[in-house]
C-alpha cells in the first residue's frame, strides 16, 4: 500500500503508533517479550514491566495501581466496563435495568443484549432522531430505580 495515495479514515479504530510510544515499547517487542503470567525469567521480567506501567498510569491519573486495568482493545474495554458496572450495581443494590440507544458501538449494544438474554437484565433502548441525537426526556422516562 502506498501511503502517499492512501487516505485512512478509520482512526477511531486504530491509529499509527506515536514515535515516543513506539520507542518506549521497543524493548517489549524484542528483549522483554515474555508472557507476564509465566513463572520463568522472561515472564517475571514482563510482569515487572506491566506493573511498572500500571504504577506510572496510576500516578498520572492520581489513582491506585489496582484501579488500572489494561485491555487489548476498545471492544474488550467496553465489554469489561459494561459487564462490571451492571453486575456490581446488581450486587450492591439489586439494579437490574440497563438503558442504551440503537446507535451505540456494537460492543456496547451486543453486551447489553447479552446481559439481558443470559443474565436476566432488563434492557430499554431509547430512540434517537434522524441525526442520532437522544431526547433527554426519553432518557428520563427510561430511567428506573433499579
Amino acid at each position: 500500500m502506498n501511503s502517499n495515495s492512501t487516505i485512512y479514515l478509520d482512526h477511531a479504530a486504530t491509529t499509527p503508533v506515536d514515535p515516543q510510544a513506539l520507542e518506549a515499547m521497543l524493548p517489549y517487542f524484542s528483549e522483554t517479550y515474555g508472557n507476564p503470567s509465566s513463572i520463568h525469567a522472561h515472564g517475571r521480567a514482563a510482569e515487572k514491566a506491566v506493573e511498572r506501567a500500571r504504577r506510572d498510569c496510576a500516578d498520572v491519573l492520581n489513582c491506585a495501581p489496582e484501579e488500572i486495568v489494561f485491555t487489548s482493545c476498545g471492544t474488550e474495554a467496553d465489554n469489561l466496563a459494561l459487564r462490571g458496572a451492571a453486575l456490581a450495581a446488581r450486587a450492591a443494590r439489586g439494579a437490574n435495568h440497563l438503558v442504551t440507544t440503537p446507535v451505540e458501538h456494537h460492543a456496547v449494544g451486543q453486551t447489553g443484549r447479552q446481559l439481558a438474554e443470559r443474565f436476566g437484565f432488563e434492557l430499554s433502548v431509547v430512540p434517537v432522531d434522524e441525526h442520532g441525537r437522544v431526547d433527554p426526556e426519553d432518557v428520563a422516562e427510561a430511567i428506573r430505580a433499579d
